[in-house]
């Protein structure tokens, strides 16, 4: 007996180490792929305001704004100011784009309604991302907030309220996932057009790890999921699931949007539709091709009739004060 119980400890002691290593490595591995995935490669604007202008005299109006986050940062986007005592509608960007992404449509909303357009780069994304680092929906919520409270501060030349008849959001993908978390906690928010939302962001993180790292992606993707305890230990990453978010949303304008180019989220956005108050009025449409998520490789006529879905939605869900 004695002998065996030095045998097992011996045993014990020759693998304790590897198992230390190994445990140790993979804690560095799972924070590794949360750092990488936060931080979205860079890409340049599609398009900027100014060659913009060149095609079209209200995209010449496009000017560029910044204002302070609530943790003090510094937050960029550009502004289409409509006409006074109008709503406003923010337009925000999926995962590894940037506001030029929604210019197109922010221009073409304000013409069809002159509702103010504001259309910002996310955190840690976008031309000059800075030192920031995506949240996946958590701290960009926090941004949000602060972009609100921005837009109801403008003021028009003769120093009156520019923003009446509250404030509409769309977003695509993680601008879904904080759109939804912004309406759940502000009131201001009458409509919301959500685009390809995410389950939670550990969903939306296995997205973007799955596609960065494809080797191994279900291992990958669990592994990154741990590391976010880790690498967001300041609280910046939200685990709420969309559902919950969508259970404190009520007596608002809905639009749910979804299609085959991004299965995970169609079928996450197509079962959110059942996780409303009955006092939203909902409009859904999850059977795209394609979604937000592809609308860039779309055809002219396509792209098109998504932007004007998504333009009749904001315009119907206002009533304009006059």
């Amino acid at each position: 007996m004695a002998k065996t119980k030095r045998l097992v400890k011996s045993i014990f002691r020759l693998f304790l180490p590897i198992v230390l290593l190994l445990l140790i490595a993979a804690a560095a591995a799972s924070v590794w792929l949360v750092h990488e995935a936060s931080h979205p490669v860079g890409t340049g604007y599609l398009v900027t305001p100014e060659k913009y202008g060149m095609l079209s005299s209200r995209g010449a109006q496009v000017t560029e704004e910044s204002w302070q986050g609530r943790d003090g940062g510094t937050q960029k986007g550009w502004l289409l100011r409509g006409s006074p005592n109008l709503p406003a509608v923010i337009l925000l960007h999926k995962y590894g784009a940037n506001r030029s992404h929604v210019l197109n449509l922010g221009v073409k909303l304000n013409e069809a309604t002159n509702f103010t357009v504001l259309m910002p780069d996310l955190r840690g994304q976008g031309n000059e991302p800075g030192d920031q680092k995506c949240s996946f929906g958590g701290c960009e919520a926090d941004d949000l907030a602060s972009t609100v409270v921005y837009l109801k501060g403008l003021k028009t030349p003769e120093q009156f309220q520019l923003i009446g008849g509250g404030i509409g959001i769309y977003g695509v993908e993680i601008g879904a996932l904080t759109a939804l978390s912004t309406a759940a906690a502000n009131p201001d928010i009458k409509a919301v057009a959500l685009d390809s939302v995410p389950a939670d962001s550990d969903a939306l993180l296995a997205s973007v790890i799955a596609k960065r790292f494809p080797f191994a992606s279900n291992f990958t993707e669990k592994l990154g999921q741990l590391g976010t305890y880790a690498y967001f230990f300041d609280g910046c990453y939200k685990r709420v699931p969309a559902c919950e978010l969508a259970k404190q949303v009520s007596d608002r304008n809905v639009l749910l949007l979804a299609g085959s180019d991004s299965r995970d989220f169609q079928e996450s956005t197509s079962k959110l539709s059942k996780c409303f108050p009955n006092s939203v009025k909902m409009d859904s449409k999850t059977d795209l091709s394609p979604s937000g998520m592809g609308i860039l490789n779309a055809s002219l006529e396509t792209s098109e009739a998504y932007d004007q879905r998504v333009i009749d939605f904001f315009r119907n869900a206002f009533t304009p004060v006059q």
